[in-house]
């Protein structure tokens, strides 16, 4: 794919912003060591929230879902659409109680609800596990992504064997590093909403080129009905009841809705909120602005990315049918903008990659190094260190983050993993985990050795799993959302019986634990009742009731927005009309626990 000078100046624009952003920020990350890894706690909500969905607008994202959509249709989305409902549970549920705890990680919430040296254990354990291993391997699938885009388009008529996508992918690792590095929080989340811009603009603009080249939605059906014969509808939001839609059989699509959002921990999707998330929603101002930045990130997240992606890939599966048998369906994205996008907006195209492959990396290089430093560094080896100490050591580990992801894609590109398949194997990783993330907030008897019991389990599920199933003729074995199920159930157990069987956590700790967040619900009342002066916010419900309607926005929308570019204006009225019932109830009801959640403050 050959560039025009008009692209060149896009792309140069692009990263002189960029850089100059991060060189901007850098007095204010100099202020202090709350200041690098949570803005100093003073961001709007729709600066968070903006920066959560560029973050998991990552260069893998529209790969992976060109993946799904050729391997199981439109349907095969619900591997991600499912999270939806633990999403919501998040906003209205979580996230006041996130802000409440004043927390700088999500791990370091684990001595704040924990006490001893299980607790101590934990903390560092997770955070190095989060950090070093699984932080890695999303920098390095992201990486490994971002190559791939190169590869399809400007290095598209370059050597195999050649090196040209190492070096680029070199070039914008150093500019990302070199913004996170020096400008940390406040450099990432302000070039986050800069980059998302630019990249649904790039989105959108490929999605109407690439309908129109193929004669509209009418022409785009009928050419997806031929690569999908026999197969179902590849268009269907939902497998039929026979099973057979787009390789969807219903029972997997049944274990993604109801089993994936509490069962699966996933970096942006965790139960119970986590992560990168639990990261911006520190840094808000309070917590109305946690939960309406969370509320923004669900919506934006499921409702505005998605169809711009699916429809580029629905193109490139009708324009190459065999992509729906290549190892490696994802590279039919990247090559709709070698074939089909125009001087001047393919410098708008790459650029919408190295937007969203910054965006990801610079967030996964503060999120990394703020395990390390502070449930590592200052937890563990220096506690009594002063910010300015602090301040260079999480510069160096920002760095050794980097370094670290860079290498892990070095692995990933050897060992001919596929994006989707580095998705799966996460998620998978993490199945059985989420039930005690989310209880944990609701049950006093809850422990330590619970969480311990929960990762154990998870680990050895996962793997006895995957030997049984090695071992298995591969016509007999179970599709991975099966084997997933299986893992989050056997953990379930597991942890529960550990719970049971060991002691709960010190009566003082709890009730420190309890006046310092007030949780709802039913599983404090021994707990409660030696803290009579907390006053609960009785919120629980009304959460519960507002997530559950969220959740229905969300599902209608998808499905009425696809209607209405499909032409089909009785479904989509159905659909948009229902979503718009259920915004309705939920603005009379959701007000009441942001204005709570901003007056607890």
């Amino acid at each position: 794919m050959v560039l025009q000078a008009l692209d060149w100046a896009i792309i140069a624009a692009y990263f002189a912003l960029a850089l100059g952003i991060g060189l901007w920020f850098r007095r204010r990350a100099d202020r202090s060591f709350v200041d690098y890894f949570a803005s100093g706690r003073s961001l709007p909500w729709w600066i968070a929230g903006t920066s959560m969905v560029a973050t998991t607008f990552a260069a893998d994202t529209p790969l992976a879902v060109t993946g799904l959509v050729a391997r199981h249709g439109l349907a095969g989305n619900w591997f991600w659409w499912a999270f939806a409902c633990g999403g919501m549970l998040t906003v209205f549920v979580f996230a006041r109680l996130w802000r409440r705890a004043g927390v700088l990680t999500d791990v370091e919430l684990i001595e704040l609800r924990y006490s001893g040296r299980p607790a101590a254990f934990l903390r560092g354990f997770r955070a190095f596990y989060v950090a070093v291993v699984m932080n890695s391997i999303v920098i390095g699938w992201v990486t490994m992504a971002m190559a791939s885009v190169l590869r399809q388009t400007v290095l598209a008529d370059a050597p195999r064997d050649g090196a040209g996508d190492f070096w680029l992918v070199a070039a914008m690792l150093a500019v990302t590093g070199v913004y996170s590095t020096l400008a940390g929080m406040w450099g990432v989340v302000v070039t986050d909403v800069v980059q998302f811009v630019l990249a649904m603009a790039g989105c959108i603009a490929l999605a109407i080129v690439a309908v129109a080249h193929v004669g509209g939605v009418d022409a785009l059906r009928e050419r997806l009905a031929a690569a999908y014969a026999g197969e179902g509808d590849p268009l269907a939001f939902v497998p039929d009841l026979a099973g057979t839609g787009a390789v969807m059989p219903l029972g997997v699509f049944l274990v993604l809705v109801t089993s994936q959002w509490w069962a699966t921990w996933y970096p942006g999707a965790e139960p119970g909120g986590g992560g990168y998330i639990v990261q911006r929603m520190a840094s808000c101002r309070d917590e109305g602005h946690a939960v309406k930045a969370t509320l923004l990130y669900q919506l934006a997240h499921y409702c505005l990315r998605p169809w711009p992606w699916i429809l580029v890939a629905l193109v490139a599966i009708a324009l190459h049918p065999e992509l729906r048998t290549s190892p490696d369906p994802g590279i039919g994205y990247p090559a709709m903008i070698r074939e089909l996008a125009p001087v001047g907006l393919r410098g708008l195209l790459l650029v919408t990659f190295a937007a969203a492959f910054m965006s990801t990396i610079s967030t996964h290089t503060n999120w990394g190094a703020s395990y390390l430093v502070n449930d590592l560094y200052r937890r563990f080896v220096a506690p009594a260190a002063d910010d300015r100490q602090l301040l260079r050591a999480s510069r160096l580990a920002s760095l050794a983050t980097l370094l670290l992801g860079g290498g892990v894609a070095w692995f990933l590109v050897v060992a001919g993993i596929s994006v989707d398949d580095a998705w799966a194997f996460l998620a998978a990783l993490g199945a059985g985990v989420g039930s005690v993330f989310l209880l944990r907030w609701f049950w006093w008897r809850i422990n330590a050795w619970s969480e311990l019991a929960a990762m154990a389990g998870s680990l050895l599920a996962f793997a006895a799993v995957k030997v049984w199933q090695a071992r298995t003729p591969e016509p007999d074995r179970l599709p991975p959302q099966y084997t997933s199920l299986l893992v989050a159930v056997s953990t379930l157990a597991c942890w529960l019986t550990v719970t049971l069987r060991t002691a709960p956590e010190p009566r003082a700790h709890l009730v420190a634990f309890f006046r310092r967040i007030r949780p709802d619900g039913p599983g404090w009342r021994p707990i409660a009742a030696m803290a009579p002066e907390v006053r609960r916010d009785g919120l629980l419900g009304r959460g519960l009731l507002c997530a559950a309607l969220g959740t229905t926005v969300v599902w209608l929308v998808l499905p009425g927005l696809g209607a209405l570019i499909f032409g089909e204006p009785g479904r989509a009225l159905a659909c948009l009309g229902g979503a718009a019932a259920a915004a309705v109830l939920l603005l009379r009801l959701a007000p009441g626990t942001t204005a709570t959640a901003a007056r607890s403050e």
